[in-house]
């Protein structure tokens, strides 16, 4: 199964995080803390595409990276989201107090 990719009217800007945004963009709109991540996956997947000659799973972790982007523009949907899926995986709830990323860290994101 191959993978496809759009790139938008660069007259709309190029912080859209529609289907298809740049890698840029996506780099852009996340949290500074995941910055640094997303350059090791970009550049992981940048070196297998280029051995493999296919481009599916660079599109993949970019749409992967878009998807978390989108949702830290909203950051207590963010946060919420973290809690729920610590809980799920902990078995506990995290406390009202904790810091994000001791929650995220226990959601494994």
């Amino acid at each position: 199964m191959g993978a496809t990719y759009s790139v938008g009217d660069s007259s709309t800007g190029g912080g859209s995080l529609r289907r298809g945004a740049s890698p840029q963009a996506i780099r852009s709109a996340l949290l500074a803390e995941d910055r640094r991540r997303f350059d090791l996956a970009y550049e992981s997947a940048l070196t297998e595409a280029k051995v493999s000659l296919d481009l599916t799973a660079l599109f993949e972790m970019l749409e992967t990276w878009r998807g978390l982007a989108l949702l830290q523009q909203d950051p207590s949907r963010f946060h919420a989201v973290a809690r729920r899926a610590a809980e799920l995986l902990t078995g506990e709830p995290s406390p009202d107090d904790e810091p994000l990323s001791v929650t995220r860290a226990k959601a494994r994101m």
